[in-house]
């Protein structure tokens, strides 16, 4: 099977299209490489913008993954309309253009910011996507744009991920777990805005098994998915790593706990995904904290603006790259 990375070169891409050359899979990346290139080399990788791929780009390819856009609320509020372009209209075009080139199936990489806030209630795919945010409005734009292509021909499957968390040769520390172990590593405390708010949390190595199940699925499976390793107030998330990075260090970890309004909050329920896809969560915040702590020997500066998306996006647009 041939399956399109479409903005594959990024952190989930950089692990996800390995793991799937180790299965069989024949893989391509499309990318920009607007945060390099960490992929192995015998991937095809081809530098391109996905806005100028034409149906011919795409012909020969049974899948196409969506993994590009602007990845999260800080660089969505750093420049909404190319959030809105990115998110919203990309997708919707790709999914188009593929469906026209005989691709067979588009996995479209949503977010569970989509719902915004669940009132404590564990939200499901039925339940309302309330999110008042430019980065959730438009992952929701993207989804219902690549669900109006659906046919007897052509299946769509959105995944709605939990925010990602653990190791990637494209590494990231600007997602609340990975970001919450690099201040243990440079500041020796974690500081948490609102202890009391739920977040949605999987595990990077959760995420690819997903795109697994999804490429995996019976044709006919079409529609919206949840999938996440667990549900977690921030405090918890805190005091996780905070006892992980001890036990692993040695070093004593401060929390410090403010009581910042944030209005975002939400938990979900993945019991679709496991029924109709067979997913299944294997790893917790733990687990994440033992894989960062592995390759912290890599990573040099976890300062490096090259950790966060927003910043080697800003240094893109004052430098005319964007």
């Amino acid at each position: 099977m041939r399956i399109l990375l479409a903005g594959g070169a990024g952190y989930v891409g950089s692990l996800l299209a390995p793991t799937l050359q180790e299965y069989g899979y024949e893989v391509s990346v499309i990318d920009l490489l607007w945060f390099g290139n960490h992929l192995p080399k015998e991937i095809n990788v081809i530098k391109k913008d996905l806005f100028d791929c034409k149906k011919e780009d795409f012909q020969g390819y049974d899948q196409m993954i969506f993994l590009g856009g602007l990845s999260n609320d800080p660089m969505a509020q750093f420049n909404p309309a190319m959030n809105f372009i990115y998110n919203g209209a990309q997708p919707s075009y790709l999914a188009y253009i593929a469906k026209s080139a005989g691709v067979k199936r588009f996995i479209y990489a949503s977010s569970s910011s989509v719902y915004g806030h669940t009132k404590g209630g564990l939200y499901d795919e039925e339940s309302p996507a309330a999110c008042i945010y430019p980065y959730g409005i438009s992952k929701l734009q993207g989804e219902r744009g690549a669900m109006q292509t659906i046919d007897d021909k052509f299946s769509v499957i959105a995944l709605r991920q939990a925010i990602i968390c653990g190791h990637s040769p494209r590494m990231r520390f600007d997602g609340i777990v990975n970001t919450m172990y690099k201040s243990c590593m440079t500041e020796g405390k974690i500081t948490i805005n609102n202890a009391s708010i739920w977040r949605p949390i999987i595990d990077i190595r959760d995420v690819v098994s997903a795109y697994m199940r999804a490429i995996q699925a019976d044709n006919h499976i079409n529609g919206v998915f949840n999938i996440a390793s667990g549900n977690y107030t921030v405090g918890q998330i805190g005091e996780t790593v905070k006892e992980e990075v001890e036990a692993l260090t040695e070093q004593k970890i401060a929390i410090e706990i403010k009581q910042i309004p944030d209005i975002r909050n939400y938990k979900i329920t993945w019991q679709k995904a496991t029924n109709l896809l067979g997913y299944e969560q294997k790893y917790k915040i733990s687990d994440s904290i033992i894989e960062l702590h592995k390759h912290i020997e890599e990573y040099g500066d976890l300062e490096q603006d090259s950790y966060y998306n927003v910043e080697v996006f800003k240094k893109m647009e004052e430098g005319g790259g964007g």
